[in-house]
């Protein structure tokens, strides 16, 4: 009898002590979505701003670019727009067929060092919208660690995701799917006199 009073409450005492300290968890990274307010680069040709609040820090391809060096940077997205690279369903990894587009945008960049990259990925609408920011996050991070080793340095990039926010087919079948698991490629100019 006293070994089972003993038993509960060694039990009980154990339980008290995970219940008051709990597991300690840190959330992964979460990309942060882009709001009206926030820090933007400006866009002189009309497309829009660009969220300043990711691709910093060291990731893949090793150091990237502080905000401040994609500040007031003018966008040409007609410049690479058919190097536009697709992903399988629910994947990250650039498709071998895919390198074609990535050795263009390389070839791009290295003929004009002013230039920088801004990489948007973007997923098909299934999935929530938490997994498909993610998923656009890596598929960006990707095709920038496939660009840096083609050569392109890694501080002349900024990755952001768009989730499924941005779709380019607005179809809900196979092939409005497949055109929308893509990373977009925008080539960033800096201002004259910049």
């Amino acid at each position: 009898m006293k070994t089972m009073k003993l038993f509960y409450s060694l039990a009980f005492a154990l339980a008290v002590t995970l219940a008051a300290t709990g597991c300690k968890h840190t959330p992964g990274k979460i990309t942060p979505l882009p709001s009206e307010n926030s820090g933007m680069v400006r866009n002189d040709t009309g497309g829009g701003t660009l969220p300043s609040d990711t691709g910093v820090g060291t990731t893949g391809g090793g150091q990237t670019a502080g905000l401040e060096d994609f500040d007031n940077m003018i966008q040409d997205r007609a410049a690479l727009a058919n190097y536009t690279v697709h992903f399988a369903y629910d994947s990250a990894a650039v498709r071998s067929s895919e390198q074609a587009n990535l050795q263009a945008v390389a070839s791009a960049l290295s003929s004009d060092p002013s230039a920088k990259l801004l990489i948007e990925g973007n997923c098909d609408e299934r999935g929530t919208e938490e997994y498909n920011r993610s998923l656009g996050e890596r598929r960006s991070l990707a095709a920038r660690e496939a660009l840096a080793q083609l050569g392109v340095d890694p501080s002349r990039v900024r990755t952001i995701s768009y989730g499924k926010d941005r779709p380019v087919d607005p179809g809900h079948d196979q092939a409005a799917w497949a055109k929308n698991r893509r990373d977009d490629f925008v080539l960033l100019h800096p201002k004259a006199g910049a």
